[in-house]
């Protein structure tokens, strides 16, 4: 797969939120070698579960996917949140994982051949903003980060996780691709968006080292009527 991130992307891997599921983490990326891929994203959230973090965090390195932080790298940076179920502490990791986790960026940028997109764990630079299912027509209308990356203009397609919930949904000219995430009490997945063709395919993942094809979106799947 090609890293050249000046040249505009037509097909790209999308991974959620990690959660050091080590071995789910190779499995997605094993199946996205063979898909002729321009690009493999990660969304942030590499540790606090119940796999390997370093094993987790040498694919992403051995794989050149790009990546960016979640909120759980910023807590454990900051010493926070640490008596969360699964949390890993500073002895957790070796040299080469801290290393790599403190130089991802909070955000990244990209071209497609559709449109400018967003890599980010919430929205922007948020990392605990989000759409949920759940949320309602007021919900949506008061969330600020959304409507402000709406407003600006800048990008045509928000790539994100952070709820854990997969999902393709558009707002105005603006279309939030949430990858999911790959902890495996959440229904373990990861998607390939491909803008030339118009449409996002998801895969779910289980222990068998399997990737099982699920729901296709095409994009924009739908217009908000909010």
């Amino acid at each position: 797969m090609s890293t050249h991130t000046q040249d505009k992307l037509r097909r790209i891997g999308l991974l959620g939120d990690i959660h050091c599921e080590d071995q789910l983490l190779e499995t997605a990326l094993n199946f996205m070698q063979t898909a002729q891929l321009d690009l493999v994203c990660a969304v942030g959230d590499i540790v606090d579960g119940p796999g390997n973090a370093n094993r987790a965090i040498e694919l992403l390195v051995a794989h050149q996917v790009l990546a960016i932080r979640g909120n759980h790298e910023r807590w454990l940076f900051a010493g926070e949140m640490r008596g969360l179920t699964d949390a890993n502490s500073r002895f957790d990791l070796n040299a080469a994982s801290w290393e790599f986790l403190p130089r991802l960026p909070v955000q990244r940028s990209f071209e497609t051949v559709t449109g400018r997109a967003l890599l980010c764990h919430g929205l922007a630079e948020d990392d605990m903003a989000g759409i949920w299912p759940d949320d309602t027509s007021l919900t949506i209308h008061s969330n600020t980060q959304l409507w402000r990356l709406v407003n600006s203009r800048k990008y045509e397609f928000i790539l994100n996780g952070h709820t854990h919930n997969r999902m393709v949904r558009s707002f105005d000219h603006l279309t939030i691709i949430n990858a999911g995430t790959l902890y495996r009490k959440h229904s373990p997945c990861f998607c390939i968006a491909d803008f030339e063709a118009g449409f996002v395919r998801f895969y779910n993942l289980g222990f068998d080292g399997k990737a099982v094809e699920a729901e296709l979106f095409h994009l924009p799947i739908f217009s908000s009527k909010l």
